[in-house]
């Protein structure tokens, strides 16, 4: 790397807006001598760290799974970079752009341990799996295995190399109040045969929250010389964790969610020795075949989005990822407990702390999910989604860490009535 380009790079990246965020800086200095669990439950803090947030006032947002809006510190920080970014044209372009998405490729990686060049900057999730699900070198008759619960857009794309190569899907259902973790692996293992090649496995079931024990399930597959897939969208930057703690070999998620990145923001984590085995979507410049670059090249980007991850990075170390998590689990079950055995009501995220985050399903017995969350924005002024999937039938309910009690308040309040 150019010494110049890179001076610039890190120029840049040490903008990432210190002043701007001098009220989370400040908001957390106050509550140093708290734990994070402690401050989980600190309704003043977290009403200090709302008022980071610009929120629309029609609605309660329950429903941040799909995209996590960006604080306004971090939303200034993107126009800037874009103003630059038009500013400078092409000479950002040829300086210093290259430079500057792989030092985002090695911040993003720092968070779960990995270093940059086992992780290339995608636009989302999807983008990422489906690199990996369409760059394997499938023979007809090799079999993968997913679960029903997985995220549609994988599903898809298995069924597309089913169609082109010859491959063998084959689906598995996740409970969603598992007996053991063990019971779950035994599901996974149950599955495989000496053809299947690749495990597709969601580190949280984008809707039920549940997490799986990832780890556990990577041994298993290894043992029996199967590769795993990790769909992580909602779980980087949401629970913590360390790449080398699951072993798994490939991993993608989204930044734009709980990471609250700017949209069209995510990650690809590929082992190093891995690497070599894909092929690309699009042919890049010659690069070396361990060299990650080569599998996500698209042509020109949107590099101010690359900026912004930088802000969106700032951001959680400023405020800490562990108080981050603790929030989130809290509000997850300062809701679920509420409703968990309330005649009519049906709660599709386990109950164990160690099996989910700051994602829940809920739904009631005499109700189709779409008229349930048709009815909740229409008539109470509570946004969510509806879920209708195999063995998941109810709302998906993501709050932020913007959320406060009483809006879970008048969400719980609503659902006993209409469970009534």
């Amino acid at each position: 790397m150019d010494r110049r380009a890179f001076l610039k790079g890190t120029t840049l990246a040490g903008l990432a807006a210190p002043m701007l965020l001098s009220q989370v800086h400040q908001a957390v200095a106050a509550v140093s001598g708290k734990s994070a669990e402690a401050l989980a439950q600190d309704e003043g803090f977290w009403r200090s760290v709302r008022g980071d947030y610009r929120l629309k006032p029609d609605y309660i947002n329950l429903e941040n799974g799909y995209y996590c809006f960006m604080p306004e510190a971090t939303l200034e920080r993107q126009v800037a970079h874009l103003r630059r970014v038009n500013y400078e044209g092409s000479y950002y372009m040829r300086t210093v752009r290259q430079s500057n998405k792989r030092l985002v490729a090695k911040k993003v990686g720092a968070v779960v341990g990995a270093p940059a060049e086992e992780i290339a900057i995608t636009r989302n999730t999807t983008e990422s799996l489906d690199l990996v699900i369409g760059g394997i070198d499938w023979k007809a008759g090799d079999e993968a295995v997913m679960a029903a619960q997985d995220y549609g857009a994988m599903q898809n794309h298995f069924k597309l190399v089913a169609r082109r190569y010859g491959v063998v899907n084959k689906v598995v259902s996740v409970p969603n109040h598992p007996e053991s973790d063990e019971a779950l692996v035994a599901l996974y293992a149950n599955a495989i045969t000496n053809k299947t090649r690749l495990l597709l496995i969601s580190h949280m079931i984008n809707i039920t929250g549940q997490v799986l024990p990832v780890r556990k399930i990577c041994d298993m597959a290894h043992a029996r010389g199967v590769e795993v897939l990790v769909d992580g969208a909602h779980a980087y930057a949401h629970v913590p964790f360390q790449m080398a703690e699951l072993d798994c070999d490939y991993y993608g998620a989204s930044l734009h969610k709980w990471l609250s990145a700017p949209l069209g923001a995510g990650l690809l984590y590929v082992k190093k020795e891995k690497i070599p085995s894909l092929w690309p979507l699009l042919a890049a410049r010659d690069l070396p075949d361990d060299d990650i670059r080569r599998l996500n090249h698209t042509g020109t980007d949107p590099v101010h989005v690359d900026l912004g991850i930088l802000d969106a990075l700032e951001y959680q170390a400023a405020l800490g990822l562990p108080r981050k998590a603790a929030r989130l689990h809290f509000l997850q079950r300062y809701w679920t407990e509420q409703l968990r055995g309330v005649p009519g009501v049906i709660v599709n995220t386990p109950a164990d702390p160690a099996r989910h985050g700051g994602i829940g399903n809920v739904g009631l017995q005499r109700w189709d999910p779409q008229d349930l969350a048709k009815t909740l924005l229409e008539e109470h002024r509570i946004f969510t989604v509806g879920i209708d999937r195999p063995g998941v039938r109810g709302l998906r309910i993501t709050p932020n860490l913007y959320t406060t009690l009483e809006e879970l308040d008048t969400f719980v309040a609503v659902m006993k009535r209409l469970a009534a």
